[in-house]
């Protein structure tokens, strides 16, 4: 059982048969043990047959990320490290992230006006900046 914290919905929790984890080659340079030792972590997780919260599950499947396929299915590919604990770790941590991303509600932005003072502030600024500037100009002899 993997339990997320996510803030707005309180706990929730993953049974580990719904997340499908395969052990895979990893690709790139490797040395004596890349032919031979699975290390790579493959993570498939099917949204749509998951016992997450519908509303994760819609934001979910809103989300634009590569990582997700056409059929509501996340597919993670865990190769950093050389061991495949840590290798599934990373698995299971960066489905963790994926799923608070899209539990957390966003604030609603209000556009706001400035005030009638803060627009008095800046008019009389700029008037007294042309001020200055106006007197640096030529000097002219007018006796």
């Amino acid at each position: 059982m993997i339990i997320i914290d996510v803030a707005p919905l309180g706990n929730i929790s993953l049974p580990e048969d719904e997340i499908e984890l395969t052990a895979i080659r990893a690709q790139g340079a490797g040395g004596q043990n890349v032919n031979k030792v699975s290390s790579a972590i493959h993570l498939r997780f099917d949204i749509d047959a998951s016992s997450l919260p519908s509303i994760v599950k819609q934001r979910l499947l809103k989300l634009n990320d590569r990582r997700i396929s056409n059929e509501g299915l996340i597919i993670i590919k865990a190769q950093q490290f050389r061991t495949q604990e840590k290798n599934r770790e990373d698995a299971l941590e960066r489905l963790q992230e994926m799923i608070k991303a899209a539990a957390v509600i966003q604030k609603v932005r209000r556009p706001t006006k400035p005030s009638r003072n803060a627009k008095k502030k800046r008019l009389d600024s700029k008037t007294r900046r042309a001020k200055t500037k106006s007197l640096r100009g030529k000097v002219s002899d007018s006796s």
